[in-house]
């Protein structure tokens, strides 16, 4: 929706995630969308170069936040907020379900 916008799929993708969970690794946004990891970090680190989002060491794994910093961030997080209403319903849910720890063995879905 915003590709011409941002000129890459995946830097919309990497955006809209951050948006709806608030932080996120390259790994696990990279599985979200199918995407190569390669590819999403190659993209965060053009949105910590233009100091859109930061990024925290956590361990041994880069969290990546929206850099409050930005002079634009209001701006932004309205126009992702915005593309998020767009979204299908279904995409919408998935996007901000939130499960960091596996199910219990034989728990009932």
């Amino acid at each position: 929706m915003l590709e011409s916008l941002f000129t890459s799929k995946t830097k919309e993708q990497i955006l809209l995630y951050l948006i709806a969970r608030n932080e996120g690794y390259s790994r696990e946004i990279a599985g979200y969308y199918n995407r190569s990891v390669s590819l999403v970090q190659s993209q965060l680190d053009r949105l910590e170069y233009g100091n859109v989002i930061y990024s925290k060491k956590m361990g041994r794994t880069l969290m990546y936040y929206f850099n409050p910093r930005y002079p634009f961030l209001n701006e932004l997080k309205l126009l992702l907020k915005r593309v998020i209403d767009f979204l299908p319903e279904k995409e919408k849910e998935r996007l901000f379900l939130v499960r960091k720890r596996p199910r219990r063995k034989r728990k009932p879905l």
